[in-house]
């Protein structure tokens, strides 16, 4: 099972407003944390496959016709992923990589190499090296995973453009920072990088990767967002 946000949303910003002024300042704009956390587990990495590279609403269409294969369930279980057709994929709009990478990650699931219900008992690094093995997750995927489904607290994607282009601006650096920058700037938030992350994406008003949109930030004088 994945932690509740808000187990530790509020000993997180106490942290971040001491820690880091730069962050404070953006907390204080922004407002209240909302990042939820999904329960979907094989569905949440199959979204992510189906999205690379792709822009989101044409991925959006290819995820709703892939899930429109299988009218009788709410989102197929692996089993009935790998019993599907490459041709079936294909007609869908997968590329036939993509399928391949579907398959193989029904197929981890199915013969249990990749089991959800150990993640509990993995820190998070041991997850990403679980995750990464299959085909077409990378670690920036597993990343995802972690901070929007399992809810971990502690997460820093270092190659998200997001994130690199909002320390950039909020810290006033004439480019964005290189992995070991961002590291080191992130020690600060240590142990709530995942929330440190969330604050720095909505201070660019951008779509942050769970496919929400948040309001412009507003100025202290207004009510906080919520």
């Amino acid at each position: 099972m994945g932690i509740k946000t808000q187990d530790y949303a509020g000993d997180a910003i106490r942290h971040l407003k001491r820690a880091d002024p730069v962050l404070a300042d953006i907390i204080g704009k922004v407002g209240p944390f909302e990042l939820k956390n999904r329960p979907e587990r094989f569905q949440a990495l199959v979204r992510a496959i189906i999205f690379q590279q792709l822009a989101g609403r044409a991925a959006q269409t290819i995820f709703d016709r892939f899930v429109g294969l299988f009218p009788d369930v709410r989102f197929p279980s692996p089993e009935i992923v790998i019993a599907a057709s490459d041709d079936d994929l294909r007609k869908v709009g997968l590329s036939r990589q993509k399928a391949a990478y579907i398959k193989d990650l029904a197929g981890h699931i199915k013969g249990r190499s990749l089991s959800f219900h150990r993640f509990s008992r993995m820190d998070d690094e041991e997850i990403i090296a679980d995750l990464v093995r299959v085909k077409g997750i990378g670690r920036w995927t597993a990343e995802m995973f972690l901070m929007f489904n399992l809810g971990r607290p502690d997460v820093l994607p270092v190659d998200d453009l997001g994130i690199r282009n909002g320390v950039m601006k909020a810290y006033g650096l004439k480019e964005p920072p290189r992995a070991a920058e961002l590291r080191e700037i992130g020690e600060a938030w240590r142990p709530y990088r995942t929330v440190a992350s969330w604050y720095i994406w909505q201070s660019l008003r951008i779509v942050v990767p769970d496919g929400a949109i948040k309001s412009p930030i507003r100025r202290r004088t207004k009510a906080p967002l919520g």
